[in-house]
């Protein structure tokens, strides 16, 4: 049951075309996790929580730093040097005190990733490290949870939402993880907040059914030169994370295009383009 209060905060939404009263109230009685909460999780999260998200979860180990200001607007100056993920907790609820924010200062490790999964219901995907994006992939298919799937390198970025049962996953689409430093390429801030508004965008497709995700397609995004593309994505039938479930075959035609990832290396991806 929305409010009189939360009817106000968000009648601008909710005179959208099929969003409505019914899509506010899936959204406040939902839990997301975000998991890297920095120039793109913490956007990410900042807009669900502006939308009005009943609960989030947010995780992220280590203490904000100097060089982490041009992008992370969740963040103050005065809190250099301390964890970052406290701050995104406290800045989400004085922005909007009606919505539920749990701090966990920690990474996503194989300890704490199941309990995390299964506590929300849906998972973003915004760690700086591609072991926690394993983690989190595995677990997800492990418990039938939606993930959207977001990076950025540079000026690049790609997108897409994964349904186990529905879709493939992380580890069909990018079966090899090549080596990088997390602190290697340059980040404009304004990049990873363009690909944070559309990743909370996807998740408040996922959670209310308005509108269509990116289920089945990945979006990647030039920003310097303002390209966008989007490739049809396939499950590689003998994946070691989601082969064994119930899912239909990759069709005959799949193609293998090498695309660009966002490590700045070239790997071969299970897509074609639309």
């Amino acid at each position: 049951m929305l409010t009189p209060e939360e009817l106000e905060h968000y009648s601008r939404q909710i005179q959208l075309p099929r969003f409505g009263e019914e899509a506010q109230r899936q959204l406040k009685s939902s839990t997301a996790l975000v998991t890297g909460v920095g120039g793109l999780g913490g956007t990410a999260a900042l807009y669900l929580a502006v939308a009005g998200i009943g609960r989030l979860i947010l995780v992220r180990g280590g203490d904000l730093r100097l060089d982490d200001m041009n992008r992370q607007i969740l963040m103050t100056y005065d809190w250099i040097g301390r964890p970052r993920v406290l701050k995104a907790k406290e800045t989400l609820q004085q922005i909007n005190p009606n919505i539920e924010v749990e701090a966990v200062c920690e990474y996503v490790t194989p300890e704490n990733v199941d309990a995390l999964v299964q506590a929300s219901d849906i998972a973003l995907d915004c760690p700086h490290n591609f072991e926690e994006r394993d983690l989190l992939n595995a677990a997800c298919v492990r418990w039938g949870k939606p993930m959207v799937e977001a990076a950025m390198n540079g000026m690049e970025a790609y997108l897409t939402t994964f349904l186990p049962g529905e879709t493939g996953c992380l580890t069909c689409l990018f079966p090899e993880k090549p080596e990088w430093d997390r602190r290697a390429f340059g980040v404009l801030g304004a990049v990873p907040g363009t690909l944070a508004c559309l990743t909370a965008l996807e998740a408040i497709k996922v959670l209310t059914g308005f509108e269509t995700p990116l289920y089945s397609q990945l979006l990647t995004m030039d920003l310097a030169r303002l390209e966008f593309a989007k490739r049809r994505t396939y499950r590689d039938p003998e994946c070691p994370v989601c082969g064994e479930s119930k899912l239909p075959k990759a069709p005959k035609a799949t193609m293998h295009s090498a695309i660009r990832h966002p490590a700045n290396l070239a790997y071969r991806s299970r897509t074609q383009s639309l």
